[in-house]
């Protein structure tokens, strides 16, 4: 497995020569970066294919593989609103993700499909975000792109068994999971999800958790939670996973740049099963 850590993982504004350059030396094999609004560093709603290119070409200068793209646009648009031009706008936001991963080499995109909430019942959710991703499938087809759906806090796929459904009817080999591992501590057991997704799972996103805490707060760094790393590495391992480990960590509060270097380390113990 490879180690990855996302561009949210770095003070914001940061660079991407130095953070390119910063992942290299902590040991990350690769990076997962973002689109972010406009005027943020590096990939935008606006990027053009050749600023895409020059990115591709320093992360390849500094050794780095850009493997999957993730984004925070599909909070204002979600695939699951009443607004059909809400709903077109997230699809957009998608398309774009798969026009700058073919672009930069990179084979996944992270799609959060829907959020339940008090003015979307979790049918309708259901309905609405399956059906704005079967238009993109055959964009993701296309492009030879994955699109990896993510389980985040959004009230929604709360099973693996529906999760396994909801894919399975997207029926498209560039429809998978993009699998949280720290998330699903509030309400479940990574390595149980994992055995039974399988092959689906695509991309794995890895947090860690404390559930005496119970809301945000509860998120710590990696070997600081409740997740059991043994198990979760045993099951990836059963699926035969081999794919990048992509670190979604907070922020120190002071030598910001350090949390990155400590990442990596205890990405390192998790995948080796010891002490690196």
């Amino acid at each position: 497995m490879l180690k990855s850590v996302n561009q949210w993982c770095f003070p914001e504004g940061t660079p991407l020569p130095k953070l390119f350059q910063v992942s290299r030396e902590a040991g990350f094999d690769a990076v997962e970066l973002n689109i972010n609004p406009p005027g943020g560093v590096g990939l935008t709603m606006e990027t053009t294919p050749g600023e895409a290119d020059e990115i591709a070409k320093l992360a390849r200068e500094n050794g780095i593989q850009l493997r999957s793209i993730s984004t925070s646009l599909m909070g204002r648009s979600p695939l699951s609103s009443a607004d059909a031009d809400m709903r077109a706008t997230g699809r957009s936001v998608v398309t774009k993700q798969l026009d700058l991963a073919e672009r930069i080499g990179a084979d996944t995109v992270l799609v959060v499909p829907g959020v339940v909430n008090p003015a979307t019942s979790y049918d309708d959710c259901y309905e609405r975000s399956l059906s704005e991703l079967q238009k993109l499938v055959p964009e993701a087809e296309k492009r030879g792109v994955k699109m990896g759906i993510e389980n985040v806090w959004n009230k929604f796929l709360l099973s693996p068994l529906e999760m396994r459904t909801y894919i399975d009817t997207l029926n498209s080999p560039y429809a998978g999971v993009y699998f949280d591992v720290g998330n699903i501590l509030l309400y479940g057991f990574p390595q149980h999800w994992i055995r039974i997704l399988g092959s689906r799972i695509v991309k794995v996103h890895v947090k860690d958790f404390k559930t005496s805490v119970g809301n945000g707060g509860g998120f710590v760094p990696l070997l600081g939670g409740d997740v059991n790393w043994p198990e979760v590495v045993a099951a990836l391992k059963e699926i035969d996973y081999a794919d990048t480990l992509t670190a979604e960590i907070g922020i120190y509060s002071s030598s910001p740049l350090q949390q990155v270097y400590d990442t990596a380390r205890q990405l390192d113990a998790i995948i080796q099963g010891r002490p690196a």
